[in-house]
Parts: C-alpha cells; structure tokens; sequence
C-alpha cells in the first residue's frame, strides 16, 4: 500500500542527507516501512527502509538530533571535503 503524506514531512536519511518524505510503502507485516523522500542537497528521491530514517530536529517539539543523525551528518561533510 503507498499512501502520499500531505503535507510532507521532514525527515534525514542515513547516509543521504535531509529531506522531506513524500510517501510511505507498507508491504506489510513482514517488511519495513519504505518512506518516498526527496533529499534537499541532490534532489534525488530515496526509497529509504524504516531502519535508516530519522526525524529531524525540531527545536518547537524539544527534538535535538538523535546520535546517528549526527554521525551521519558528519559522515557526509567529511565525504564532500
């Protein structure tokens, strides 16, 4: 089942970057989820397992990022350098 998030929400993806997910897929019981999400940096659209995404910070929510969101963010800096 694919169901489209209006409106989208903001999300990192492990080893990609920050992005917003547009959709979710739900193979069911036996799968994880798959969120559709754009990545802000390249524009390119990951189909990311529940497993590597991450919600991003929201200073409004009291959400600080979360240890492997930083790692990852780290990861990619260091790679573009």
């Amino acid at each position: 089942m694919f169901t489209q998030l209006d409106p989208p929400i903001p999300l990192h993806v492990l080893g990609k970057g920050d992005g917003y997910a547009l959709g979710v897929i739900d193979y069911g019981q036996e799968h994880n989820l798959i969120w559709v999400t754009a990545i802000d940096e390249t524009g390119e659209i990951w189909c990311a397992p529940n497993p590597e995404v991450r919600m991003q910070a929201n200073w409004t929510m009291g959400r600080a990022p979360g240890l492997a969101m930083k790692a990852s963010k780290d990861a990619l800096k260091q790679a573009a350098s």
